[in-house]
């Protein structure tokens, strides 16, 4: 009886009833009180500076309108945040995006701790699996949904992993690791979604957070972020140089899948330095973030919530990774992701299919970020 007070037991239904479609919930659950009281207190910790709306290069030329039916549908999950319940309502019997962002909103201009105002955005996208709902030869990788026994607890024993653990003797102890996980296929408590053809695309699956299995009979399965083990993200990519895995024009999406084809016994090395595990959840519809609402190619960010709040419309300065012209426009901070820490730190969503996939796998370009606080 004494865990009931410390314990919050995770279950895949339960998730379901009280979040909707969309989830990365561990990452919210925890912020949204602190949110509710502090979050007006980030416009004086951030290292920022009010700017005008005329300092903000491509500001004036962008798809104002359309940024403002992006701010709209993602006001469906933020309004339940005091800093956006009056503007997202205001929000709704507005058309004229230009008019609306510079009335109610006052920009700040992004530094971080060494006073710059240019830092890293990469991007991410949607993938596409094959798989089927039975383990076959070829489909042999299980997705799975939440573990009935993952649960989340104040327990100090937890606080290096995200407050995550399972119950092992009547002791709470943290989730299983990556390569723990996988070496029990067996394990009572996972549940499968279904098994997909290609190991290292299931592990970009994890990366990026939600994306589609394409069964054999054509049907598609929508699978969003359910839950995490708790253990720390580490990317792969700095070990891959330093065993001379890749080079630093390989470092890629697509380069470290190609090193994967051809050096296919390698994959468990590399993969499994990363502890971290992503669960997933059925979804009715196509990617969605943490806010909770579905994402919007091109015109959604993952950001870190530690210096952005999620609903907030952040205006980016950046390049196409492939043709090197010039991004100003109006996004909205709707994601979060293991990897985006900083100030100035985002990844930028461009959405399902090949063409995404060649974006998101190559970008990693230096930008500038100004935030659109509403005024009070």
């Amino acid at each position: 009886m004494w865990l009931i007070k410390n314990l919050i037991v995770i279950s895949f239904f339960f998730l379901l009833f009280i979040s909707g479609c969309s989830i990365k919930k561990e990452i919210i659950e925890k912020k949204e009180v602190v949110e509710e009281i502090n979050i007006e207190k980030k416009e004086s910790s951030n290292r920022m500076e009010a700017v005008t709306f005329y300092e903000i290069e491509g500001f004036f030329e962008d798809n104002l309108d359309y940024a403002l039916d992006v701010f709209k549908k993602d006001c469906k999950r933020s309004n339940r945040y005091d800093l956006f319940k009056d503007i997202c309502e205001k929000a709704q019997f507005q058309t004229d995006g230009r008019k609306f962002f510079i009335i109610n909103f006052q920009p700040y201009k992004l530094f971080d701790s060494k006073s710059n105002d240019e830092g890293i955005i990469t991007g991410y996208y949607e993938p596409l699996l094959y798989g089927s709902l039975t383990k076959t030869k070829r489909y042999k990788y299980p997705v799975y949904k939440i573990p009935k026994n993952l649960i989340l607890s104040d327990d100090l024993e937890l606080k290096e992993y995200k407050l995550r653990g399972k119950i092992v003797q009547n002791k709470i102890v943290p989730y299983d690791t990556r390569k723990q996980i996988e070496s029990n296929p067996n394990n009572p408590n996972l549940e499968v979604i279904a098994y997909v053809d290609d190991k290292y695309e299931l592990f970009s699956l994890h990366v990026q957070g939600s994306g589609r299995i394409q069964l054999e009979n054509g049907k598609i399965i929508n699978v969003g972020y359910g839950q995490q083990n708790g253990w720390p993200f580490t990317g792969i990519g700095s070990y891959m140089l330093e065993k001379g895995y890749v080079t630093k024009n390989e470092m890629s999406i697509q380069g470290i899948k190609n090193f994967f084809i051809k050096n296919p016994s390698k994959i468990d090395e590399v993969l499994n330095i990363n502890d971290s595990y992503i669960f997933f959840r059925i979804s009715k519809e196509g990617a969605s973030g943490s806010l909770g609402s579905v994402l919007t190619a091109k015109r959604n960010l993952a950001v870190d919530i530690e210096f952005i709040a999620l609903g907030m419309p952040v205006f980016l300065n950046t390049k196409n990774p492939l043709t090197k012209e010039p991004i100003n426009q109006l996004m909205v901070a709707a994601d979060v992701g293991g990897a985006i820490k900083g100030e100035i730190r985002a990844d930028f969503f461009w959405g399902f299919g090949p063409e995404a996939f060649e974006y998101a796998g190559r970008m990693k370009e230096k930008g500038k970020m100004y935030i659109l606080m509403p005024k009070k």
